[in-house]
């Protein structure tokens, strides 16, 4: 089932829900479509499934940072480069978020586990952010949705607009160079963000 959950999640990444081709899934992976429905019913199905393990790759992997073992500031940092680079080598995962997104969320909304996965990422903002708050490194009042939602704009942001982006400004966002210069802002707009402003 690892071969077909690979080549469909390129599959709907690159043509979305309605582009994409169970025969073409089936030819990739020298199975069936009789064999793909009987696993996972439909093509609805199947996308469901990728959206699933999509989330539970990324949700897994960020369970094994150990947030709660370093500093405050320096969990965050960790979370941050963390978001950033899985997005830009995992760009199919953002490209999949934006066609569900195209689909208004229908598919993640019948999704128990989607839901329940992304509970752990606000959890473990929330954790290391009152830490910092009681360490005196952040400032007080802020949501830990909301430092998610900043994660994800500044880190998503690299990937779902490269094309449009690096035509319109002429440069190269993807060169090791201007990732790494990229990388390192996110992490410290961020951070700005979320410190106390030790000047006076």
């Amino acid at each position: 089932m690892a071969g077909i959950m690979a080549v469909a999640t390129q599959e709907f990444a690159a043509k979305g829900l309605a582009g994409a081709r169970i025969d073409a899934i089936a030819d990739a992976t020298h199975t069936s479509k009789r064999m793909i429905y009987y696993y996972y019913g439909s093509k609805e199905g199947l996308y469901l499934a990728v959206l699933e393990e999509s989330y539970r790759r990324i949700r897994q992997v960020e369970s094994e940072l150990h947030l709660g073992d370093l500093p405050p500031t320096e969990a965050l940092a960790k979370l941050v480069g963390f978001t950033f680079d899985h997005h830009h080598n995992n760009q199919d995962f953002i490209r999949l978020v934006m066609s569900e997104n195209m689909q208004r969320g229908e598919y993640l909304a019948q999704s128990e586990l989607i839901q329940e996965l992304n509970v752990s990422v606000i959890t473990a903002i929330a954790e290391l952010y009152q830490r910092g708050v009681r360490l005196g490194e952040f400032r007080a009042g802020l949501d830990p949705i909301d430092i998610h939602a900043s994660i994800s704009a500044l880190t998503f942001f690299n990937v779902s607009n490269r094309y449009t982006f690096d035509l319109i400004f002429k440069r190269n966002s993807q060169a090791p160079k201007a990732l790494a210069k990229r990388r390192a802002s996110v992490i410290e707009m961020v951070l700005r963000f979320v410190r106390v402003n030790l000047e006076t």
